[in-house]
């Protein structure tokens, strides 16, 4: 058989979860309870939320009443209501997302043309989770009897069996049940947590800040929308932003920079303009950076800047989005705030040779204007 390629343009369906939630009037409130990942779990899985019967103080021992279809079952047929826990409701949504669904068209079915046969031979969970994770389809290679997907992910073009890349996203949702979305253990706050999680964090063992703070962000983003939350002392405040910080960095480190940016900004609403807040944004900043989202990452660092972040290693990161940009003269004067900070000479030589073979003659006339 003579190799195809599919193009999957017309059948992505990145930014579906946002733009479903603008539709939605309960959306930020099933965000909260059920976690977001776990709301577009049951969005996938067909289960419809009836209602949520809210315990503030231990969130996952809130009920959910709910009825599970599936989508590729008739919409128009009762199910019946059930009524679970958060925690035994994500259980049975990972389930429902780990079962298979019904069996593709045969390979030399599959045309450019029939979508439809397209979606069902990729699977309609795979197109609706691949966002998720942040990976945009870009097109369906079939040579003989093993189809290939390539695709996009920070901003990087990888290529995986279809098989392979299916049990890869099953991974990924297993991956969140099992690592402490699901919270196991309570959710008391425990802010001594956060000094350990420093120390795990210096020596670079992601895995454990997860352990000791990954049951933090959903009581959190609860909790910062009641009263109490709201008039919470200023030092507690603080050291649950230094605490999500963590969180959210070890989350991007291990794979899901996605999540990572949700912990984060949740981080920014506990710290506000406070001590942690500049951290909070640099570590934003380095995140957008570490995905290549460097325009985005101006902003954070910009911030960061502005409540008064350490400017060493700040001045080397907005050097480097700015380099990364484009706007080699901001980048350049970056480098140079760096150095007067007292930023090692041989770290920012690269980053100084790339600038200066990219402004040429430029640069001297700069340096004279700037009196650098």
């Amino acid at each position: 058989m003579a190799e195809r390629k599919i193009p999957l343009e017309r059948i992505r369906t990145d930014g579906w979860f946002e733009r479903l939630g603008e539709s939605i009037s309960s959306f930020h409130t099933l965000c909260d309870v059920l976690g977001e990942r776990f709301f577009a779990f049951a969005l996938i899985a067909g289960a419809r939320v009836s209602s949520l019967m809210i315990d503030r103080f231990n969130p996952d021992q809130s009920l959910v009443e709910f009825s599970l279809g599936g989508i590729d079952e008739d919409p128009a047929t009762e199910a019946p209501l059930q009524r679970m826990t958060v925690v035994e409701f994500r259980h049975r949504l990972v389930a429902a997302l780990l079962a298979g669904e019904p069996p593709p068209p045969r390979i030399d079915q599959v045309s450019a043309d029939d979508l439809d046969g397209v979606q069902r031979f990729i699977g309609p969970r795979v197109l609706l989770l691949a966002p998720l994770y942040g990976y945009g389809l870009k097109e369906l290679v079939i040579d003989g009897k093993k189809p290939t997907v390539v695709l996009e992910r920070a901003a990087q073009i990888e290529s995986y069996p279809l098989k392979s890349f299916q049990a890869r996203l099953r991974e990924h949702v297993q991956e969140d049940l099992e690592r402490g979305v699901e919270r196991q253990g309570g959710t008391a706050i425990d802010l001594e947590h956060v000094a350990k999680a420093e120390a795990a964090a210096k020596s670079g063992d992601h895995k454990a800040v997860v352990a000791l703070l990954g049951s933090w962000p959903m009581p959190l983003a609860i909790y910062w929308r009641t009263p109490e939350g709201q008039m919470l002392p200023e030092a507690a405040r603080q050291r649950i932003a230094d605490g999500l910080g963590l969180l959210g960095t070890a989350v991007s480190k291990l794979g899901d920079p996605s999540q990572g940016e949700e912990i984060l900004r949740l981080a920014v609403q506990y710290a506000q303009d406070g001590r942690a807040a500049a951290g909070i944004f640099q570590r934003l900043g380095r995140m957008l950076l570490d995905s290549q989202r460097y325009g985005e990452a101006v902003g954070p660092l910009r911030r960061a800047q502005t409540l008064g972040a350490p400017p060493k290693e700040l001045f080397i990161d907005l050097a480097t989005a700015f380099s990364r940009r484009g706007r080699h003269v901001a980048a350049i004067a970056c480098v140079e705030e760096a150095a007067r900070a007292g930023a090692d000479k041989k770290a920012l030589a690269p980053l100084r040779s790339e600038l200066e073979q990219a402004l040429g003659p430029a640069l001297v006339a700069w340096k004279k204007a700037a009196r650098v």
